[in-house]
């Protein structure tokens, strides 16, 4: 895993510092989040999210490493595979809470296939689409790029997974526009979402994600049960003030008031502990990542680099705007991570992947295939 040293010279250090320091939060608030007032540690979660992130940095390098061109002429290959594991995800896929996510390895380890999918669309839409001639596009081109999206969320949809799905569509979303895609076409998709929203609400929702939008509007008529974690979620959220209660000292995190304190509301004792300025802390190293990442998008060498950083960056910054105000009870509960700080080791490895291809695009902005 040699990386040439002219590379090097190029690569993007202010960006990788910030991706480090949001790991390092992340893994202080999974330490928290976990942590046993009655044993004085953390959960096994802790260990697993700092072995998750050293396996996700060791990704990223094997990504620099490898010309992101030669990975896009290969994505078709990654997309079957990432199709197939998702078919047998739903074939002999471990079963936890309701739903059916996650792979076992060697019955030591397990891994969640569609939190790949991201990165896996990405490259494989930014192929599609660089292959072709700008502004010569015909209507199949967008067809096969919405069969390439919808595929890959239907999958997702079965296991269920709503939140995970709909994380696709700013990914296919942001490569289409890039390519060419007019606002009218646009438009006319827009329409028959909002026309197909009626049979999507009647037939294509679980009972239990129908309530969660219910609950949302009014989280009060079922304050115990589908609302009790969004009212918690805004207690813990005002509960920190401007500094907070301090590292281990949130009392909603520490007594067990927040569900998923360790997955979806990992926001939730952000702000407890650390309050308005440590959560000003956090967004601001992740518009700081999200802006230096678009900017790569702006200086890469080919139309396939500027495809792939913006496919992948938006859904990165629709999974970080959706979880902060989903904490905040502005949106409906959805299962979305919080990228970097939630626990989940497919989470974090995937994510490092796709900053890993961020990074080689904007090394490799000054060379040719």
């Amino acid at each position: 895993m040699i990386i040439d040293r002219r590379l090097m010279a190029h690569f993007d250090w202010p960006l990788a510092t910030a991706i480090g320091l949001l790991s390092a939060i992340g893994l202080v608030m999974v330490y928290s989040a976990t942590y046993d007032l009655g044993t004085g540690e953390a959960g096994p979660q802790f260990i697993r999210h700092l072995g998750a992130l050293g396996l996700g940095f060791v990704a990223l390098i094997a990504c620099l490493a490898i010309d992101y061109r030669t990975l896009a002429e290969r994505s078709l290959v990654l997309y079957g595979g990432l199709a197939a594991a998702l078919v047998l995800t739903l074939v002999i896929g471990i079963e936890q809470g309701g739903a059916q996510r996650w792979l076992g390895l060697v019955g030591i380890a397990t891994v969640q296939p569609s939190e790949f999918a991201r990165v896996v669309l990405a490259l494989v839409l930014a192929a599609f689409f660089a292959r072709s001639r700008y502004g010569h596009r015909k209507m199949t081109d967008w067809l096969i790029a919405g069969v390439l999206v919808g595929v890959l969320a239907l999958l997702i949809m079965k296991q269920p997974d709503l939140g995970t799905a709909v994380t696709l569509l700013p990914v296919g979303l942001a490569i289409m526009l890039l390519a060419g895609m007019r606002f009218r076409v646009l438009r006319l998709v827009l329409l028959l979402a909002i026309l197909s929203a009626p049979i999507v609400w009647a037939y294509g929702l679980e009972d239990y994600q129908r309530t969660r939008v219910v609950t949302f509007l009014d989280p009060e008529q079922d304050p115990r049960g589908a609302g009790y974690q969004q009212i918690q979620a805004r207690i813990t959220v005002g509960s920190g003030g401007l500094t907070g209660r301090g590292f281990l000292q949130g009392t909603q995190n520490q007594y067990d008031f927040v569900p998923a304190a360790h997955t979806d509301f990992i926001f939730s004792v952000l702000a407890e502990e650390h309050g308005f300025v440590g959560v000003m802390v956090a967004l601001g190293l992740y518009l700081f990542v999200i802006l230096r990442s678009f900017q790569a998008a702006r200086v890469a060498e080919d139309r396939l680099g500027a495809m792939l950083v913006a496919g992948i960056m938006a859904g990165f910054a629709f999974q970080v705007i959706y979880n902060v105000t989903m904490s905040a009870g502005l949106l409906p509960v959805k299962g979305l991570t919080l990228p970097f700080m939630s626990y989940g080791r497919s989470s974090i490895i995937a994510t490092l992947i796709g900053f890993g291809l961020i990074l080689n695009v904007r090394m490799r902005r000054f060379t040719k295939h």
